[in-house]
């Protein structure tokens, strides 16, 4: 069985992903750094490592306001 996806949420509609921002060493691990726009779905998906980006309070964002803790693993 595959994992899902990564999932990323973030407030802000356009997102750089180099595929190692939670590596140590950086993005010399993980894949070039792309920048990506989030569209009208709300999410938008790495192509190159398959994370996936969903905006804050768009429609791909699954979790209640209520239920996000401060600090969190946020993309900003």
């Amino acid at each position: 069985m595959i994992d899902p996806p990564e999932i990323t949420r973030t407030d802000t509609a356009r997102v750089a992903c180099d595929g190692a921002t939670d590596i140590p060493g950086g993005a010399a691990l993980g894949h070039p750094r792309v920048w990506l726009e989030i569209d009208e779905l709300g999410y938008v998906d790495c192509g190159y490592c398959d994370r996936r980006f969903v905006l804050i309070g768009g429609p791909a964002d699954t979790i209640p306001p209520s239920d996000t803790a401060e600090g969190g693993a946020e993309a900003r």
